[in-house]
Formats: structure tokens, C-alpha cells, sequence
């Protein structure tokens, strides 16, 4: 059985992580034995469909700007507590002795994690037999504020990279969009299509969702504004009537959580059409979704292409902070597809997504061109035949 090692560090959301476990137990199913080594903060419930979890000394960045990284206890990391982290991730490395090496993002984000990434991409290039290397990277990238940075990137694939496994589907944007020197490494690039988790179930009335409108913002702490807007909303639009049902993000605070709670049970008094529940987000995410009447959601990958697959309609606000290009382009590619209403995160208000939401729900014109979303099991075959020794 081929062994993989699957590198993963989430910093601020959780979208990173829930995409390398999808792409796991894409891979466990097809037969691979996948250990995840993850560098963030633990995550309860996380599925790994049976694989072996590694947990590193976690960190999280404390702002957008992913410039400062703090340990579990808040402090900033400092130089004693990465050599710890590089050297458990070695250990792992040897112990597992595995046939393929996989880095999440990474060499195209995730720079501040190059103090133990290229020492174990060293160590890979110089293992005997040698791993092969890949890079799994989503569809589009955060714009390069410094072009020096796309070099960068471009050497660390031409030096450590045999391929470069790019979670998208080039009809609706090619790498090169967002990677400039992506046609200097053309012969290394796979597209697999986009990576989509396929647990939701679709039911009748009674199931999980069921003509709910479901409002979420991820996993992570980022999306506050889009939870209170819609809270806001509600009474506005013509699904008032409806229960909807608000997400919050595991990271937002508790004291965040029951203000949401309170600003929702005050809404719901003075209105009383439809309830309004407010929870923490849950596991079961794509069933809900699949069921819904109308999701309204920030811009993350997994969100989306969860709610492309259940084919509902659907209201984007995009996280656009500091330097965020990569929600906002996806979603405005998609948005001239008619496969979903946008609403600039400048121009949220709650009348202005009330009125998304009512657009979104009207018939579209005509229907959309899928998109490709074969993208776990596709990388798991690219995996497993890379494995073997066939060229890919």
C-alpha cells in the first residue's frame, strides 16, 4: 500500500484544512494510506476517512495580515519553539517513510512556514528511495503585492516539485490568471477539477435544511459582518417567511456567539415571520445545503463548491480584507456564469442583501455550463498511479 504524507497549516479559517480532508478520504478510498500532518489548531469531528492524524505544536496568524504567528497560548512564536516544530515534522517524515510528499498551498502561500517546509522538502529530495513531491494548490491565487514573490515560487517548484495539482477546472479559470510563470512549469500542472466534499444528502420535508435559507461564513472568525447582515435582512426579503438558519464560525469567540444569538432572538420579536436559528457550524454543512431554499455565504472554496453541487440558489459576500483577491475573482467569474448573486463585502448592507437574495431565487435565464468537480477522486488516481511509477 502506498504511503502519503499530506502537509497541511491553516492560519486564520478552517477551508484549508477541510479541503486536504476531503482530498484524504478521497485517497484513503482509493486504497492509499494518507497520514495528515496539520499545524493549526484541532478541529473536533475533522473526518480523515481513517487516516492518521499528526498534530504539530499549532498556530494561528492573529490578524488578516498573516504577518504575526502565536502559539496555543497566544505568545509569538520565536525561534525555540519552530526548531521543536521542524524537528517533530522530520521525525514524522522518517517514521512514516512515505512514497509521496504533499505540501497544502505551499510553495503559492504559507511563506511563513518555509523554516520547516524546506528542510523537509530537503530531506524528501535526499531520501533513498526518493518520494515524488506535490504541491496541491486551490484554483486561484491571492495577488503578488511584490512580483519578486512569483519568482520565488516559480524556483521552489522548478527545485522540489514533480507536479503541481491545481484544484480547479481551467474552463472557468486557467493558473496562469493568478500565476504568472505558471506556463514556465505547464508540464508539471494538473488540473483535477474542483474539490468538492460529497457527503450532503438531499430529502424531503423533515430532512436536515429542509427550504431553510442557510447563512454561514466558514469555520473561522472572519465572518461577523456577513452573519449580522443577514440577520438584519431577513424581515426584508421575500423569504421572511422562511426559517433561516445562521452558521457561526467554531473560531468566533463565545461571548461573539450569543451576541449574534441576542441580536437574532430581538429581530425575531419584532418581526415573527419565519424563525430565526442561530448555531455553531456543523459537520453536516453540504446536507443542509443541498436542502436549502437559498444559502447565503462568504466566498471560501469549500462553501462554494458546495453550494454549486447542490445546485441551489445562491448569495456570495466575498471576504475581501487587506490583500484578499481570491474569493471576489471566483465568485465574479461564477457570478457571469449566473450560478450565483455577488455582494461586494464594501456594499453589504442588509437591504442590499435582501435584494441578492431575492434575485437569486428568481428563474435564470438559461442554465449554466457545469463545472468540473471530480477533484478527489481525480487526485487521488494522480496519486495513486505517481505511486506506482507511472507517468502522470
Amino acid at each position: 500500500m502506498a504511503k502519503v504524507l499530506f502537509y497541511v497549516q491553516h492560519l486564520l479559517g478552517i477551508g484549508h484544512l477541510r479541503r486536504t480532508a476531503t482530498l484524504t478520504r478521497a485517497m484513503q478510498e482509493a486504497g492509499l494510506a494518507v497520514t495528515v500532518v496539520s499545524g493549526g489548531h484541532e478541529i473536533p469531528g475533522l473526518d480523515l476517512g481513517g487516516a492518521a492524524l499528526v498534530q504539530l505544536p499549532a498556530t494561528r496568524a492573529i490578524d488578516e495580515s498573516f504577518k504575526t504567528l502565536v502559539d496555543e497560548s497566544g505568545e509569538i512564536v520565536d525561534e525555540g519553539w519552530k526548531a521543536e516544530r521542524r524537528e517533530r515534522l522530520l521525525a514524522v517524515f522518517a517514521a512514516t517513510a512515505p512514497d509521496v510528499v504533499m505540501t497544502e498551498l505551499f510553495p503559492f502561500g504559507r511563506r511563513q512556514m518555509r523554516f520547516e517546509l524546506l528542510p523537509l522538502l530537503d530531506a524528501a529530495l535526499a531520501a533513498r528511495p526518493r518520494p515524488a513531491i506535490l504541491s496541491s494548490v486551490r484554483d486561484i491565487l491571492v495577488a503578488q503585492a511584490k512580483p519578486e514573490r512569483n519568482d520565488e515560487m516559480l524556483d521552489l517548484v522548478e527545485r522540489y516539485f514533480d507536479l503541481v495539482l491545481v484544484h480547479g477546472d481551467p474552463s472557468l479559470i486557467p493558473f496562469d490568471r493568478t500565476f504568472p510563470h505558471a506556463r514556465r512549469i505547464a508540464d508539471r500542472i494538473r488540473y483535477t477539477g474542483y474539490v468538492v466534499d460529497t457527503s450532503g444528502r438531499r430529502g424531503g420535508p423533515g430532512s436536515p435544511g429542509h427550504d431553510e435559507v442557510i447563512v454561514s461564513a466558514g469555520g473561522g472568525a472572519v465572518g461577523r459582518q456577513l452573519l449580522e447582515a443577514a440577520i438584519a435582512a431577513k424581515p426584508l426579503s421575500r423569504h421572511a417567511a422562511a426559517q433561516w438558519r445562521v452558521l457561526v464560525g467554531i473560531a468566533e469567540s463565545d461571548e461573539a456567539f450569543q451576541e449574534l444569538s441576542r441580536m437574532a432572538a430581538a429581530a425575531q420579536a419584532e418581526d415573527g415571520r419565519g424563525a430565526l436559528v442561530v448555531e455553531r457550524a456543523r459537520g453536516d454543512f453540504p446536507t443542509l445545503v443541498s436542502n436549502a431554499r437559498l444559502s447565503i455565504s462568504q466566498g471560501g472554496y469549500n462553501t462554494t463548491m458546495e453550494v454549486m453541487r447542490a445546485r441551489v440558489p445562491a448569495v456570495i459576500v466575498p471576504y475581501a480584507a487587506q490583500a484578499e483577491t481570491e474569493q471576489t475573482l471566483r465568485a465574479e467569474l461564477l457570478q457571469a456564469r449566473r450560478l450565483l448573486h455577488v455582494v461586494p463585502q464594501t456594499g453589504l448592507t442588509p437591504q442590499a442583501l435582501a435584494a441578492a437574495c431575492d434575485a437569486a431565487t428568481r428563474p435564470a435565464a438559461d442554465p449554466a455550463t457545469p463545472l468540473d468537480t471530480d477533484g478527489g477522486p481525480a487526485t487521488a488516481r494522480l496519486v495513486t498511479e505517481l505511486a506506482a511509477g507511472r507517468q502522470v
